[in-house]
């Protein structure tokens, strides 16, 4: 990046990409910076109905997990309720999955017996496409591309446990089954280099930050293992910035906020001259980026 043509603090150029952006990110930013525009709550409205409208009868998106699982979120970041009806009809075919054939852990072989990832140590998990069809690699919403079958397959369960954990369905058996489950995992996750690998771990935080406090010791845990295996400059071996970031963020932990404050200078060496943060994802890692960089200028 050529420092010439810099203008303004890192956050200053953020707020300028998203100050008339007129999408979900741009409405989401601007509230982060407590700056929102004048016709953001209509906007807000406007892009819900027309997300609300792409919904298939069976309240799927493209009969696909990762959009309908993203629409989800997204209707819930423009302020759509759990009991709005797209909202319900996401979660609807989302909860529908849950157990079904193809979801991770399901099968077993005295390896994985052994290693407790199979059906007799694991539930809940959602099925985002049947044992024969191969998803990987598949990209999510924030840029993370994933490569191997079984972490697809695990990070997008993830996704859509965040998802109902986000709806208020924390009490229901299986999202309790699929936490239980995660957190029985995480008492594996002891290195940044064992079998799962980093970017697992990092989908399974993020997840169980939103379980509540009975899955805060775990999140303690791994938090402190992510700020264990930070590199000097910032970065994480083996694991992707953002996603690491938005786990961490939802933490919220001290350990977590030291973290990304040492995370900052690989992020802004990121910036383009209009503020974004690289081509993939853009306008999602720029949100990300932009979080991150706000939560780093507070008092931990």
């Amino acid at each position: 990046m050529d420092a010439s043509l810099v203008i303004g603090t890192p956050i200053e150029r953020l707020a300028l990409y998203f100050s008339a952006t007129r999408t979900r990110q741009g409405v989401l930013a601007r509230s982060a910076l407590g700056v929102p525009a004048a016709g953001d709550a209509a906007l807000a409205d406007e892009l819900a109905a027309e997300m609300s409208a792409e919904l298939r009868a069976d309240g799927s998106v493209g009969a696909a997990a990762v959009p309908t699982i993203w629409r989800a979120h997204e209707l819930l970041d423009l302020g759509r309720r759990p009991d709005h009806p797209a909202v319900i009809l996401t979660l609807g075919w989302l909860l529908e999955r849950q157990g079904l054939p193809g979801a991770y852990g399901q099968g077993c072989d005295k390896t994985r017996h052994a290693k407790r990832v199979c059906e007799h140590a694991l539930g809940g998990f959602f099925a985002p496409a049947q044992p024969t069809e191969r998803l990987a690699p598949i990209t999510l919403p924030n840029g993370k591309v994933y490569r191997s079958e079984p972490a697809a397959r695990f990070a997008i369960s993830c996704l859509g446990l965040r998802a109902a954990l986000r709806a208020g369905l924390g009490h229901r058996p299986g999202i309790v089954q699929h936490l239980d489950s995660l957190r029985g995992l995480a008492a594996q996750w002891k290195s940044w280099t064992g079998p799962f690998a980093p970017d697992m771990i990092v989908a399974g935080l993020h997840a169980l930050a939103l379980g509540g406090r009975q899955y805060q010791e775990t999140v303690v845990t791994l938090a402190d293992l992510a700020a264990a295996h930070q590199a000097p400059d910032g970065l994480w071996p083996n694991a992707d910035l953002f996603p690491t970031l938005e786990a961490l963020l939802a933490s919220g932990l001290p350990a977590a906020h030291a973290a990304v404050r040492r995370a900052v200078p690989p992020l802004v060496e990121r910036q383009r001259v209009d503020g974004t943060l690289g081509p993939t994802a853009q306008q999602e890692r720029a949100l990300i980026g932009l979080r991150a960089l706000l939560w780093a200028e507070t008092t931990p």
